[in-house]
């Protein structure tokens, strides 16, 4: 697995970072930019920075969910759109789920996320090669992309090195 400077490291993917970084990091965010972080934000970062496999909405809202409280998923969807849109989570489009993540990217990064569609671990990655190909490819035919984010679906190096069942 690579951080974003293309090392290998154990954890991988920034959203093994757990919920205290993540929620700190928010709180940071928030008041650098004079930004609300509500509760409902807050807990839904919390539920997605807790987790080792990316969450969809409504899985969100049940775990916010709790006795005599219900959480609906139409509040969850807008405090992801507000994750999403200031850098703490991303939305993996092929699973219309969503992972934390720790790390700043600056507008325009190029992510390359892992998808292991065996275990269904999701690695977080940046390539500059990928992204400098891409950017060439994409003045080339004069089209200016709103997200540089690309899924690439296979299986992880835990998973290949698994004896097969038998």
């Amino acid at each position: 697995m690579q951080d974003h400077a293309g090392t290998h490291t154990e954890a991988g993917c920034c959203r093994h970072n757990g919920p205290g970084e993540a929620l700190a990091r928010a709180e940071a965010m928030c008041r650098a930019r004079d930004l609300q972080f509500t509760r409902l934000r807050r807990d839904v970062l919390a539920v997605v920075a807790s987790q080792a496999r990316p969450l969809g909405a409504y899985d969100i809202a049940e775990r916010l969910s709790g006795s005599g409280k219900r959480v609906a998923a139409v509040s969850v969807y807008r405090a992801l759109d507000f994750l999403t849109e200031n850098g703490l989570v991303h939305r993996i489009a092929s699973r219309n789920a969503f992972v934390s993540c720790g790390h700043t990217h600056t507008d325009g990064a190029g992510l390359v996320f892992l998808i292991c569609r065996n275990c269904g671990s999701i690695d977080e990655t940046t390539s500059p090669e990928i992204e400098d190909q891409l950017g060439r490819t994409l003045a080339k035919v004069g089209f200016k992309p709103s997200s540089r984010i690309l899924e690439v679906e296979g299986e992880c190096g835990a998973c290949l090195g698994k004896p097969a069942a038998g």
